[in-house]
């Protein structure tokens, strides 16, 4: 069964949740000032300001908190998808949790912790990730004004694979290097021992249900150690092969 993760930052708290087929574009979270007009204090919802990653079928954590912690206990809580129409995710009121009106897909598997809350914590445990997870996500606060972030999530594929395809007639070292299992379409990119950029000779990309593989060539004529990046938003991955004269003897 093919692994998949997912990469999840959240700031007042709006995510996008971007599900792949592996282990970040994504939307830079953001930070809102919120007024809490009673205390006349400035009070912030933050999220992760960097991508979180899961595997599909694992749990993860959406990260919504106040800053300067403060308790929420005796606050509203809203969990909810901006990308769909009635999709509440979780909603917590009065002590207790409240999903009578939560979206079935999400039934069972949201969790706040009430401790937490005391500390301003308000993020959701969100249980066994699917790709219908995909989307993009909003936590509030009702405190006195509303606040609210914005994150992404993504998902990386699979190491890529260099594999050695003969000889051109110029007498070049025809390279091929493949990736697969990503979402959205990742960058590919080889670059020799100096880390300068070489031109690939032919790109290929194809998708298969919710997933990406790129394949791209390239001919080396001389030895040099040649690197296959593949690049998704903050996430990478690279693999390495030697050419050595070897090759040309």
């Amino acid at each position: 069964m093919q692994q998949v993760r997912r990469l999840i930052s959240f700031c007042n708290i709006s995510f996008i949740l971007d599900i792949k087929a592996l282990n970040t574009n994504l939307l830079n979270s953001t930070t809102l000032n919120c007024l809490k007009i009673t205390f006349f204090l400035i009070k912030m919802l933050v999220g992760s300001s960097d991508p979180v990653f899961a595997v599909a079928g694992e749990d993860v954590i959406l990260p919504c908190s106040v800053k300067p912690n403060i308790s929420v206990v005796d606050m509203r809580v809203e969990w909810f998808r901006l990308d769909l129409k009635d999709s509440v995710v979780h909603v917590y009121e009065d002590h207790v949790d409240k999903n009578t009106d939560q979206s079935q897909s999400y039934r069972g598997r949201t969790k706040l912790n009430h401790q937490e809350l005391q500390r301003g914590d308000a993020s959701l445990k969100l249980a066994s990730v699917q790709f219908s997870d995909e989307g993009r996500y909003k936590c509030f606060i009702q405190i006195t004004t509303e606040c609210s972030s914005s994150s992404s999530v993504a998902v990386v594929g699979h190491p890529p694979v260099i594999t050695v395809d003969g000889f051109g007639h110029s007498g070049g070292l025809h390279l091929q290097c493949q990736s697969e299992g990503w979402y959205p379409e990742p960058d590919l990119e080889w670059l020799n021992s100096e880390g300068v950029s070489l031109s690939s000779e032919t790109t290929e990309t194809h998708r298969n249900a919710d997933r990406f593989s790129v394949k791209h060539t390239v001919t080396i004529h001389h030895s040099d150690k040649i690197h296959c990046r593949v690049k998704l938003r903050h996430h990478m991955l690279e693999a390495l092969i030697i050419t050595t004269n070897v090759f040309w003897v």
